[in-house]
């Protein structure tokens, strides 16, 4: 994947998970470890993404559908639990909880050529920080330079394509979207993305789309409490449709297949991640399938 990744080639597959929840005994996530591994293991996927789950109520103030769980760092559930693991791992890294020391720490403990990363700034500008995205960054730079380093992408923001570039400019290799249920919306990003590079003299860097199934409404309000923006068509369509999670899927594919060939025709190098943070296991094997299916429409790794 770093290879893919450093030649900006198109077709990264990942699959994003959630680590276990800071309550779960030692016996449970190595029984949680175990059953991912297993599930996971026909995708021939890329690379494996783990959240790092932060309090995300400053950002909005409206009640969250479901609570705030604190779970295990993703370092430490990588390192103790997943060491089966045959693919790479994406470690994503809410940098404004983790004191300077503690990110120094890590840094210097960092396998490259197993370990990829995903800074993630703060939630909101209210928001207190024990280390900044900057200073994150720049410590990277000092300690794990070769540590190959990604960024947020968040379509829903008008002026993300800029965001994109000065991230690029500071070291950022690719990029994660958040979930994706606007097509429109990514694309105008993509295009904004491709073309400021272009006008820059740089060349834009893989941009992996993140697709999630949604089996219930309640997962529904939860996404738009994120900020994901679902159009009030598809909206209509998930509510009143007799299976929500068959219906998601499909528009998932649609999605997949509408983004590759837009960005095959613009020469936009890209891959897909498939995010997968429900308990219920009919949407856990809905999203196994849906890795499936894009592994075939991006080709094998």
């Amino acid at each position: 994947m770093q290879a893919m990744l450093a030649s900006a080639q198109s077709g990264m597959l990942l699959f994003g998970l959630t680590p276990p929840r800071q309550s779960a005994s030692p016996e449970q996530m190595r029984e949680i470890a175990a059953v991912t591994l297993a599930r996971l293991a026909p995708l021939n996927l890329d690379g494996l993404a783990l959240y790092d789950i932060d309090d995300e109520g400053d950002r909005n103030p409206a009640e969250r559908p479901f609570p705030y769980l604190p779970t295990i760092d993703p370092a430490a559930f990588h390192a103790g639990y997943l060491g089966g693991l045959t693919c790479p791992v994406v470690l994503y890294r809410c940098v404004g909880k983790y004191a300077e020391a503690d990110l120094r720490t890590w840094l210097g403990s960092v396998d490259p050529g197993r370990v990829l990363s995903v800074f993630v700034g703060a939630s909101s500008g209210r928001k207190v920080v024990r280390t900044s995205l900057p200073r994150a960054q720049a410590l990277r730079l000092e300690i794990c330079p070769d540590l190959l380093l990604g960024g947020v992408a968040i379509a829903e923001r008008q002026d993300e394509h800029l965001r994109l570039a000065a991230k690029q400019e500071h070291g950022c290799a690719f990029f994660i979207t958040q979930v994706i249920y606007n097509t429109d919306t990514t694309k105008s990003m993509i295009s904004d993305y491709f073309y400021i590079c272009q006008n820059r003299r740089l060349a834009p860097r893989p941009v992996i789309f993140t697709l999630s199934v949604c089996g219930s409404l309640k997962t529904l309000a939860f996404l738009k409490w994120l900020g994901v923006d679902v159009p009030r068509w598809l909206e209509n369509e998930l509510c009143h449709a007799t299976d929500t999670l068959a219906e998601s899927y499909d528009q998932c594919v649609a999605t997949a297949r509408e983004l590759t060939t837009f960005c095959r025709r613009l020469g936009m190098p890209f891959g897909f991640s498939v995010e997968s943070v429900s308990i219920r296991k009919t949407e856990i094997e809905a999203s196994v399938a849906l890795a499936s299916e894009l592994r075939g429409l991006l080709g094998p790794a």
